[in-house]
């Protein structure tokens, strides 16, 4: 796992778009604390001068600055290195990823815009749900403004793995910060495909530990839903996680060898998803070389075939959607 603060040149800007909102705040706070990072440049519709102010009294190097509104969003985004895009509004009680899908669509469609014009050379990492249908909007707008790098759009689902590798140490008693779990395909339900036969260190699964414990992940976000009580969804553990993929990026950026993430990109590793989270090598130019998926076990394929159709529609609908 990359930890928090790292020893590298300090250079890059990273714009936080949504950094005022229950993600954004955390994660803007984590990022605040590497030492890879020069400007953190926050931009939200209200709030994120106070945000911006605040984070700003930290003992750290990165210069913070709080951008508010269309007017500022240009200007927040320029020169940026890496943008990330926790904007939209949370899952409440009830409410399934595709609830979202208007809202949330629409923002990360504007923000791709503005993105794909002040930065384009930029890694875009989206946060923003529904993941499985945002990446292709912010894809489409990309390709139709010519500056598309299927090297450098990501949809991160970190919080996934994260969570694998939680639950695993939980469940096997393996040292959480040694425990890796390669997760495949999406980031909503079923489409969240844990490797539990590829895990590292290696654990043996019974079919209903396996079982039980690919629903527990797949269904994890609706645990912290749930138990919030109206009271959000998972910020925390997302911010974590977005920041845990920001810092590998800045890592590879800089030079670090072997960094791996599992992200949902435009890939080819399978035949009939155009949009699909596998294991990554990241470099300074972002996606270096998709690891693909390796051998599945029976289960896996079975699931993997079983997700597909919700996948493919999530990926049509974002792709109409962004050309509609």
């Amino acid at each position: 796992v990359v930890s928090l603060a790292v020893s590298a040149p300090r250079h890059a800007k990273v714009s936080v778009l949504g950094a005022a909102g229950g993600i954004g705040q955390p994660l803007s706070l984590l990022l605040k604390q590497s030492t890879l990072i020069s400007e953190l440049a926050l931009y939200d519709v209200a709030n994120t001068v106070g945000v911006a102010a605040d984070l700003s009294h930290i003992e750290s190097a990165a210069q913070v600055k709080g951008y508010v509104g269309d007017s500022q969003l240009e200007e927040c985004l320029q020169g940026s290195k890496i943008v990330i895009i926790p904007a939209g509004v949370p899952r409440k009680p009830g409410m399934t990823r595709d609830d979202l899908f208007n809202i949330n669509a629409g923002i990360a469609m504007t923000l791709a815009e503005a993105a794909s014009k002040a930065c384009p050379d930029a890694m875009m990492c989206i946060i923003s749900n529904p993941v499985n249908s945002t990446v292709p909007i912010a894809s489409e707008i990309y390709k139709k403004n010519g500056v598309f790098d299927p090297r450098k759009m990501f949809g991160v689902t970190t919080l996934d793995v994260v969570r694998a590798n939680t639950f695993i140490s939980e469940l096997k008693g393996t040292p959480v910060t040694q425990t890796q779990c390669p997760v495949i395909g999406g980031h909503a339900g079923i489409t969240i495909l844990p490797l539990l036969s590829q895990v590292e260190p290696s654990c043996e699964f019974t079919d209903e530990e396996r079982a039980a414990l690919t629903v527990r992940i797949q269904n994890a976000g609706t645990e912290v839903v749930e138990a919030k009580a109206g009271g959000g969804s998972a910020t925390l553990s997302m911010a974590y996680a977005g920041a845990r993929f920001a810092f590998a990026l800045l890592q590879a950026m800089n030079g670090a060898k072997n960094v791996v993430e599992c992200s949902y990109v435009e890939s080819d590793v399978t035949d009939d998803l155009q949009f699909f989270s596998s294991p990554l090598l990241l470099g300074p130019n972002g996606i270096e070389n998709n690891l693909g998926i390796g051998t599945l076990i029976d289960y896996e394929q079975q699931k993997l075939e079983e997700m597909k159709p919700e996948l493919a529609g999530s990926i049509a609908k974002g792709v109409k959607f962004a050309n509609q």
